[in-house]
């Protein structure tokens, strides 16, 4: 049985019509009256963890409580959302998330959780361009060097991504495959903070993530960027090219950050959660924190979350169908 699209042109509106209870004893609780754990399903480190750890504690000193982070990697940010998707709907679980969310559910037939109704989107927290790094051994300097050292030694190179199916293996095979047809192999790993070790070690020699999780390397030359996939320069990599700049037009890859509880927490803490959220990020500490990690900060709420999630769906429902990267 295929996924279709369909499933997710309706995202927006079925995120924003679940239930969301205002009854019962955790509305009348204070909140938070426990600590709050915060799951990223992705490892310590990565581009999904590092900003969700800095508003995380945030949140704690605004709203007088904890707000913890609990690491649940595995199956590009499956299993962390099964996780949460299980647990109970009273604010005390809470859910990282990227663009994954949404993109897994085209690829794989079976996940553990209901991408259009299991969860209620609480705040669009950040956004960033995937980018194209490799490992300064490489000589390549720019994306049409890189692709002729490629297509001169098939077979030869690999490149690293955070996981099988996340946006960043799209955008390879977008680029790589679909585009130029080359004999290159792609490197899932668990999450993006392996996969730049692996390529900063150069066991990969090309790695594809967002560009914010790299700055450090970028600054130290452990890595360098080749191109990076937004409409234009990004303001954190000013002497960064663009793919367009290439001639690679309409080839963006980006990524998204947010923060999601299971469906029918009550809308008193999705609205609390998402108002503080939004205050954090208008911080200006946040901003330049997050602006060191190329990361920028957005502060939407559970209607523009969900909205986002509907259009990062359908750009790469093609690229998914194209790469024939559907399984079952």
């Amino acid at each position: 049985m295929k996924i279709s699209i369909g499933l997710f042109s309706v995202l927006a509106t079925s995120l924003l019509a679940i239930p969301l209870s205002t009854h019962g004893s955790v509305s009348q609780e204070r909140y938070p009256s426990r600590p709050v754990k915060m799951i990223v399903p992705y490892p310590a480190g990565g581009p999904t963890d590092v900003p969700a750890r800095l508003v995380a504690a945030k949140l704690s000193t605004a709203l007088g409580g904890n707000f913890y982070i609990e690491n649940v990697p595995g199956a590009a940010g499956s299993l962390g959302a099964h996780a949460v998707g299980t647990a109970a709907a009273d604010g005390y679980t809470l859910l990282w998330m990227n663009q994954d969310f949404v993109v897994q559910p085209l690829i794989k037939q079976h996940i553990p959780y209901d991408a259009s109704h299991g969860f209620a989107p609480i705040s669009l927290v950040a956004t960033a361009p995937e980018a194209i790094m490799v490992n300064p051994s490489v000589p390549a300097k720019t994306i049409a060097e890189l692709i002729a050292l490629i297509k001169a030694n098939p077979g030869k190179y690999s490149y690293a991504t955070p996981g099988f199916g996340t946006t960043p293996h799209l955008a390879g095979e977008r680029l790589f495959n679909l585009t130029y047809h080359l004999d290159i192999t792609q490197v899932p790993f668990q999450g993006g903070a392996p996969a730049i070790t692996s390529t900063m070690a150069g066991h990969t020699q090309i790695l594809l993530i967002t560009i914010g999780s790299v700055a450090p390397n970028l600054k130290d030359g452990s890595l360098r960027a080749i191109a990076v996939e937004s409409p234009k320069r990004w303001p954190a990599f000013p002497n960064v090219p663009t793919l367009a700049e290439s001639g690679l037009v309409d080839y963006d890859a980006e990524f998204v950050l947010g923060l999601m509880a299971p469906a029918g927490t009550p809308k008193s803490i999705v609205d609390l959660v998402s108002s503080e959220t939004a205050k954090a990020l208008a911080d200006q500490d946040t901003k330049d924190r997050l602006d060191a990690l190329g990361l920028q900060p957005i502060g939407g709420g559970p209607a523009e979350f969900a909205a986002k999630l509907k259009d990062v769906s359908a750009s790469w429902a093609k690229v998914v169908e194209s790469a024939g990267l559907k399984t079952d």
